[in-house]
């Protein structure tokens, strides 16, 4: 689904900017002041855990950058005490960049799939009251262990999400407002992200072209791809265009050329979290074959940041518009 059926708020109720994560409460707010006077404990589901909050967390670690716009959002990014992995500048906008840059980076260092590498006790040592992001070598258990609560992006846990849309990104910005106590704050980026989602996806085409959105390794390997089970899905359709691999229900899965070539879409999407575009590119283009799909013939190839796509996030939507900006006019 696009949209919730509840009715939108006007979009001055709303009073958010919903340029790239420019998501940010009213002026008068103090940063981080409680709108919502939510009361404590608070519990929420997360990853099939429950987790609770005996008061609003105000120290926070980063693990991945994905909940980037959900605290801007809500306007509590100065309560981040440490971030750690890459932080795209292209996600943000100024001001969020600027909040960003004040924050200490434990470290950026990944490997060769883009996971984060970093040691349980650096995070530790830290002593915050809420992790944002699980990793492999710091997981919810090994927190827990140390009274450190964790929450990660629904869409990147274990389980994963069934039939993910643009609803869900709602649903978390409700949730962080919970926990945040920033419940008005939540609402009002909600209005706004409903309004925005309308305005994009209003008289598309009935004929659609076909796409895919890969995730393609860069110097040869294993080349990724999208299905129903992906945020990639609803965004693509959201677009104007029929995944050409609306019939895995799998979020993501190693896909071959011949089976790209077979499919031949008409447009290609390419996530990455970090490089050249132009090596992005290169690594789909230089398949063998890939000269014979529609889209590379066309060149209708677009590179694009990870998180624009995937979880669903306020970026998602930045996500749409940029498909929506490259390939509109074509649909």
């Amino acid at each position: 689904m696009l949209r919730r059926t509840t009715a939108l708020l006007p979009v001055a109720a709303a009073a958010v900017a919903l340029s790239s994560c420019g998501l940010v409460a009213e002026e008068d707010d103090a940063p981080g002041a409680s709108t919502s006077g939510g009361a404590y404990p608070v519990t929420v589901q997360n990853c099939g855990a429950e987790v609770t909050f005996e008061e609003s967390p105000d120290d926070l670690v980063l693990l991945k950058s994905s909940s980037v716009p959900f605290l801007a959002a809500l306007d509590v990014l100065d309560r981040v005490g440490a971030r750690a992995g890459e932080y795209p500048r292209d996600y943000y906008d100024d001001r969020t960049w600027a909040q960003l840059e004040q924050i200490p980076a434990l470290t950026g260092k990944t490997d060769a799939s883009g996971h984060l590498l970093i040691s349980k006790e650096v995070v530790i040592d830290q002593e915050p009251d809420l992790v944002l992001g699980e990793v492999e070598n710091l997981s919810r258990d090994t927190l827990t262990a140390v009274q450190i609560p964790l929450l990660e992006e629904p869409a990147l846990c274990a389980e994963g999400v069934d039939d993910p849309g643009f609803d869900d990104v709602y649903a978390q910005l409700e949730m962080y407002g919970e926990v945040f106590d920033r419940a008005d704050a939540a609402d009002a980026a909600v209005a706004g992200l409903e309004q925005r989602v309308a305005e994009l996806t209003s008289g598309n085409d009935d004929e659609r072209r076909t796409a895919a959105v890969l995730y393609p390794t860069v110097g040869g390997g294993v080349t990724y791809a999208y299905g129903t089970r992906s945020m990639a899905h609803p965004i693509l359709e959201a677009a104007g265009f029929e995944n050409v691999f609306a019939d895995t229900d799998e979020r993501v899965f190693e896909v071959t050329a011949e089976e790209l070539l077979g499919r031949d879409p008409d447009v290609l999407i390419l996530l990455h979290s970090t490089g050249d575009p132009a090596e992005i590119t290169d690594a789909v283009t230089s398949l063998p074959g890939a000269d014979q799909i529609t889209a590379v013939a066309e060149g209708d190839v677009m590179p694009l940041l990870f998180n624009y796509v995937e979880p669903p996030t306020p970026l998602a939507v930045d996500g749409l518009a940029r498909i929506e900006e490259r390939f509109g006019d074509d649909r």
